[in-house]
């Protein structure tokens, strides 16, 4: 018989990881909450024809694909199967799939609820998503997200206000420094029509999105290989080259505006970065850094505005957070000129990044406060008491369910990482005085019974 073994880029998560992430969930959830988002669940499928063509070219290859039910070969395509056409056979042989992000699902979700929300509508959700990707350090098969969206308004004081979310949550959540990326789609347009290469947008945003993954050099190389007119491959090279020079946001603001003067698309996204990095200077963030980021693409073709992404620095984890404005994405499933936002939170990388840095806190360990050691029958029975005292309460704490060795019960307790245990014999019954042992400092104290929540709570 072979080992139990789970696919790659999935993990399993003890009562520790669960804890932490909690901790994330819960962060992030209640910032979600305090700017005014709403919760929303959708299926973990959606019909493959829902997802297809809204992630690019090679985000499409990434969704996962889920075989029809039953003998999925009897309405196959034989004329694709027969010439390996994997493409059109997977058409025939698949009509769900596993969502690949949550903004998608959301887009149609709208479009299905359209007369029984209010615009605009803000929600968030909190679920798991799936994507084919070679599994690595930080880039999982399955993962969470942590999206709020805002659908039915144009306004770019929902940028502001999710920019706010990023810095609010994350500083919650203990990251220390972080870079909030931004730029904008229309700049990128730009860039393309200065190159005479207006067609080729979608090639170029693909091949800038792994500029740090790859190098220039690298992505000049993709470009051509795209076949990108070698001028336009000459204006993207000179605009990526800009952002390493140490110059403000003002600074390359000004420096867009140059570039881009006549030209409407430019004109307009330059416009768009320069209100929103206004306002925010205006309004300060707590901990974040505001970079405007000519290198920021994000490959997936629907955003058409604002676009971010988040890092945290002195971590080995590239970006943590992500987002952009759409202005059409629900056009595409019959609700044509609704305009939304939304940002992205990665749990997971979230996750390695806290524990890389060792910055998960104490509370976010989850664990009950005290351990009650078990003598025996009597003794359990006056435990039980005093346990359900605690609880009804507030605080957690157990009894050990059977009145084994001593040792065995005080090795549980290390190994929960209980901060108490409490000992209960036939004098402590009689006396109403608990033994309680520190885990902590190995000390010990005699509480009585009616003193014993405020002696763990304060402890």
């Amino acid at each position: 018989m072979s080992k139990p073994s789970i696919p790659k880029g999935t993990r399993d998560f003890g009562p520790v990881q669960m804890a932490r992430r909690n901790f994330i969930f819960s962060t992030i959830r209640s910032t979600f909450e305090k700017f005014g988002f709403a919760p929303i669940e959708t299926p973990a499928m959606e019909n493959l024809s829902t997802l297809t063509g809204k992630y690019g070219e090679e985000g499409d290859q990434l969704v996962f694909k889920i075989l029809n039910n039953g003998d999925f070969l009897a309405k196959s395509d034989t004329q694709a199967l027969e010439d390996k056409n994997s493409k059109k056979l997977g058409f025939s042989i698949s009509k769900k799939a596993l969502r690949y992000d949550l903004t998608v699902p959301f887009a149609r979700f709208v479009v299905m609820n359209q007369n029984e929300i209010s615009f605009p509508f803000k929600r968030y959700q909190i679920q798991p998503v799936w994507r084919g990707d070679r599994p690595g350090k930080g880039r999982y098969q399955e993962f969470f997200q942590c999206d709020a969206d805002v659908v039915g308004t144009n306004s770019l004081i929902c940028e502001v206000e999710l920019i706010q979310i990023f810095d609010e949550a994350l500083t919650n959540l203990g990251v220390p420094d972080f870079t909030i990326k931004l730029n904008n789609r229309k700049v990128l347009a730009g860039i393309a029509e200065l190159g005479g290469a207006e067609e080729y947008m979608g090639q170029i945003t693909i091949a800038i999105d792994k500029l740090d993954k790859i190098g220039l050099d690298k992505v000049m190389e993709e470009l051509a290989n795209r076949e990108v007119p070698a001028q336009a491959i000459e204006v993207v090279a000179e605009f990526l080259e800009k952002q390493n020079e140490d110059i403000s946001n003002a600074d390359k603001l000004n420096w867009l505006s140059a570039k881009f003067e006549g030209q409407e698309a430019g004109e307009k996204g330059v416009q768009e970065l320069r209100e929103v990095i206004s306002i925010i200077d205006d309004l300060g963030l707590q901990r974040a850094k505001l970079e405007l980021d000519l290198t920021l693409a994000r490959g997936l073709d629907y955003y058409t505005g604002a676009i971010f992404e988040v890092a945290a620095n002195g971590a080995s984890i590239g970006s943590i957070c992500g987002g952009g404005r759409y202005d059409d994405l629900t056009g595409i499933f019959g609700l044509p000129n609704v305009s939304g936002v939304g940002i992205s939170f990665g749990a997971d990388r979230i996750y390695d990044v806290l524990e890389e840095l060792d910055l998960f806190p104490e509370s976010a360990a989850s664990v009950p406060r005290a351990l009650f050691i078990n003598f025996g029958e009597s003794e359990a029975k006056y435990c039980l008491k005093t346990v359900k005292v605690l609880r009804d309460r507030g605080m957690a704490c157990e009894l050990y369910p059977s009145s084994v060795k001593m040792k065995k019960q005080m090795n549980y307790a290390n190994d929960r990482g209980y901060p108490y245990v409490i000992m209960v014999g036939s004098r402590e019954m009689e006396s109403g005085v608990l033994t309680v042992k520190d885990m902590r400092s190995g000390d010990q104290a005699n509480i009585h019974v009616s003193e014993i929540y405020e002696y763990l709570a304060d402890g």
